[in-house]
């Protein structure tokens, strides 16, 4: 254990390019000392950043320096919902300096002044410390997910039917918040979804059948690696096959996009799409753990 010398804590909305380097350097470092993955969002970060004047209206960052060195990371994700979702790191060779707890309390901070019901601790099943400190801040654990990557090229003539993909536009905000609040329980209150998630390496694809709307899917690229997010299906049309024609399809969307690979998030007790991720290539690379704080 290195004692820190000279402790610098810098908290911030956003993050800023040097930010984002410091952060994925002390996360290379993390993941190939522990073994484990981390989900921090960084990317997802940095690829929505608005440039904001005035003073800062949430703090989202939580940064720990030793001098230069990054040592110690939080990061707070909104994604709507009643909970905030936190996760971080300590430096392999800085950890028992109380650095992740400082940290924590100043999240835990920031917490109470949101409007948020609770928040939602994250770490890696595998990862001793993190499951280790999260038991001994709540004991109420939620879910958790596997993180699944493409391992099998399967044909993708398998997709060629009625259903089509479209970009969705900002005509179809309402129609997301509502299909969110039914595939993830996410309240609506009738008011549009905020469409930030539409970008240059974001699309959002709204699934056509016979010109209805009985779906949807979000593809992202970060750093080479293409992403599959609320993929849902309407309960009148499932179990006719249309969840594994937009799979297919927005994995074809991916490569056309050169994405090297192609990766996605599934709660393990969601059987049946576990079931369909599997059949489409997809492998669990890791388990990631949610433990639930509420006020």
């Amino acid at each position: 254990m290195k004692e820190i010398r000279n402790p610098v804590i810098k908290l911030k909305e956003e993050l800023m390019q040097e930010d984002y380097d410091d952060i994925n350097n002390l996360k290379e470092i993390c993941i190939n000392t522990d073994n484990i993955s981390l989900k921090l969002e960084i990317d997802y970060k940095i690829n929505r950043q608005k440039k904001k004047n005035g003073n800062i209206d949430n703090i989202n960052e939580f940064m720990f320096y030793d001098g230069d060195i990054l040592v110690g990371y939080i990061g707070i994700c909104d994604f709507g919902g009643d909970a905030l979702e936190v996760n971080g790191m300590v430096h392999p060779d800085y950890r028992r300096n109380g650095v992740f707890t400082k940290l924590f309390y100043l999240v835990n901070d920031e917490w109470n002044k949101r409007n948020k019901k609770s928040v939602l601790l994250l770490s890696d099943s595998n990862s001793i410390d993190g499951i280790n400190f999260i038991r001994n801040t709540c004991d109420i654990y939620d879910h958790s997910e596997y993180e699944m990557f493409l391992k099998k090229d399967f044909v993708q003539k398998q997709i060629l039917g009625d259903v089509e993909l479209r970009n969705a536009t900002i005509h179809d905000s309402k129609k997301i918040a509502w299909q969110n609040s039914i595939y993830f329980g996410i309240e609506y209150n009738g008011e549009s979804f905020p469409m930030p998630e539409i970008g240059e390496q974001s699309y959002i694809y709204m699934a056509i059948l016979n010109d209805v709307i009985i779906g949807k899917v979000h593809v992202e690229i970060n750093n080479g690696v293409g992403g599959i997010y609320g993929l849902g299906v309407l309960p009148e049309y499932r179990s006719k096959g249309y969840g594994r024609r937009i799979l297919l399809m927005a994995i074809e969307k991916l490569k056309e996009k050169d994405s090297k690979e192609i990766m996605l998030q599934v709660e393990i007790k969601n059987k049946n799409a576990l079931n369909l991720y599997k059949s489409c290539g997809f492998e669990e690379t890791s388990i990631m753990d949610y433990y639930r704080v509420t006020l």
